[in-house]
């Protein structure tokens, strides 16, 4: 079963500066909750994000125990949009758009994640138990941390 979740956040940035942030593969670490562990892996060309490009990370997401996780990037149109989908890792699938508008006073990034768990029944129950709580924590510690990191700039105007 798909299950899909969606996110938007304003940011007080430019387009520019939004883009070359996520563009930026090393950054991910930068909003990932430090209980992840995450890490990106080796071999990697640190380059800015680009279409084919694949990105190894080792990730900690249940009681300690290291995950390998291989995405590709599968799509690039830079300052809009950029997808990314899981070719190794914990989901039967994961596709992830994000996309970013130029708004009054910033640019409003956008999430859109469609995923499917393995094992049936069992991966569904596991959902509910665990992973659904787990990916709102990511995705709620991803929303502060970019809070952080750009709303509390000076010289950066706020929207109302």
């Amino acid at each position: 079963m798909t299950h899909v979740i969606e996110r938007e956040q304003f940011l007080p940035i430019s387009l520019e500066e939004a883009w070359a942030f996520f563009a930026t593969p090393r950054n991910l670490s930068v909003i990932t909750p430090p209980d992840m562990g995450f890490e990106i892996r080796q071999p990697f060309d640190d380059r800015p994000m680009y279409t084919g490009q694949l990105i190894r990370y080792r990730v900690r997401p249940i009681a300690g125990i290291p995950l390998t996780w291989v995405t590709r990037i599968d799509a690039v149109e830079p300052l809009r949009l950029f997808v990314d989908t899981q070719l190794k890792g914990p989901y039967k699938r994961w596709w992830h758009q994000h996309t970013f508008e130029a708004v009054p006073g910033g640019v409003l990034m956008r999430d859109r994640v469609e995923y499917e768990l393995p094992l049936g029944p069992l991966g569904e129950l596991a959902r509910v138990i665990f992973v659904r709580r787990r990916l709102e924590h990511i995705f709620a510690f991803r929303y502060k941390r970019l809070q952080e990191l750009f709303h509390q700039r000076p010289n950066v105007p706020h929207a109302a």
